[in-house]
């Protein structure tokens, strides 16, 4: 069996058996399972299903290096005709965390062959619960920054996406390369009444209804176009039939930005926003907000090292500057809030597919190309050996 067949054999493992959030017992026990028989020391996670993994590099003088792979799927029922679909209904990997776990395996059995010759130690980061549960802030309290004994001087992740990128291509950036992710809660408290007499009530829907409006007037007005930012209402919930004016009104909003500075002035700005339209109209507007994940910034120096690196593992045709970043959210911000590093894009959509209108990443239909995943473990590999080599 090639190193390929075995990365694709366990990714469709994975996949057939999809798990969410932070409890990843059968996933967690494939990763183990892979690992076995190399010369790691492996530990896992107490409040979460981790697997952290050191390898000893052979001319070690104590610096490591940090590779990192999410393991957890969406909630989403597939609708992929293959024939290693999920066999978990309402559940499906659809952003690629079962390519990931497989690549950082196959990195580790690449990096375990070359162990003499390694100047430092790799730690591999199998994290669970990247959507939305926080699980890389988790390891990190755990101490996977540490494993080796020291600070990792440098980290790296790689995501692989389904559509807009070229399958088999790499792609980063120095600075921001994907926003910051919060969720904005506002409830819109007024007077129900019946919907024949309207001056009679404080009508909510129509004021959360021009809150909604006003929001996205607000982006455009209050932020640098090259500082954006992105406001999506994903949920409004009012009323129970189509002639009562309701007590009150509830939506629920994505922000997304791509700097701190930004994130801190956009959320002053709804609020102050929703709850001044609400006063205006003689109602009140309660607003919270549910923090999510920073900015995911790439140390420039890190940047441009994975820029050297990755022609020279798969050719300067491969390799493309990302020329803006993603609006999507990523933990490994958490990491790389705390060291240096760098967190690449690979395409990985499917074979014979064009980039530019297949599923993207979340959606029921995403399918990846499982010929890039040699790659991406060489890539990994290759960062990771010689970083130490410039410690």
């Amino acid at each position: 069996m090639t190193f390929q067949d075995e990365l694709e054999k366990l990714r469709r493992s994975i996949h057939r058996e999809p798990e969410i959030g932070l409890d990843l017992p059968r996933t967690q026990e494939k990763v183990l399972a892979a690992l076995d028989g190399l010369p790691l020391e492996v530990t896992t996670g107490e409040k979460l299903t981790s697997v952290t993994a050191v390898l000893r590099g052979g001319r070690s003088e104590g610096k490591s290096v940090l590779l990192r792979a999410d393991m957890d799927a969406l909630p989403i029922q597939e609708r992929v005709p293959v024939d290693y679909r999920s066999a978990v209904d309402g559940a499906m990997h659809a952003c690629g965390h079962d390519l990931h776990t497989a690549m950082l395996v196959g990195a580790a059995r690449l990096l375990s062959e070359r162990r003499d010759q390694l100047t430092g130690d790799v730690v591999f980061m199998f994290q669970p619960g990247e959507e939305g549960h926080e699980g890389a802030k988790l390891m990190i309290d755990e101490g996977v920054l540490d494993a080796s004994g020291s600070r990792v001087v440098a980290a790296y992740g790689m995501h692989v996406f389904s559509a807009i990128v070229p399958s088999g291509w790499f792609v980063t950036k120095p600075g921001p390369i994907l926003a910051a992710a919060d969720t904005f809660n506002v409830t819109v408290r007024g007077r129900g009444g019946h919907g024949s007499t309207p001056h009679r009530a404080l009508d909510p829907v129509q004021v959360g209804c021009e809150i909604v409006s006003q929001l996205q007037t607000y982006t455009t007005r209050a932020f640098d176009v090259f500082d954006p930012v992105v406001i999506t209402v994903g949920q409004f919930h009012a009323g129970t039939a189509d002639n009562v004016i309701p007590d009150e009104a509830y939506f629920q909003a994505t922000i997304r930005a791509f700097s701190a500075e930004t994130r801190a002035k956009v959320k002053e700005g709804v609020v102050r926003l929703a709850t001044g339209i609400a006063e205006a109209h003689g109602l009140r507007a309660e607003c919270t907000f549910g923090i999510g994940y920073p900015v995911t910034v790439n140390d420039a120096a890190e940047a441009a090292f994975a820029e050297e690196v990755v022609p020279e593992i798969v050719g300067a045709d491969r390799y493309l500057t990302m020329p803006r970043p993603a609006t999507g959210s990523e933990d490994f911000s958490f990491v790389l809030d705390e060291v240096p590093g760098a967190f690449l894009v690979l395409g990985a959509h499917a074979k014979g597919a064009d980039p530019a209108t297949c599923a993207t990443n979340h959606s029921p239909e995403t399918e990846f190309d499982d010929s890039v995943m040699a790659d991406g473990s060489r890539v990994l590999a290759a960062l990771a050996e010689r970083r130490l080599l410039r410690v």
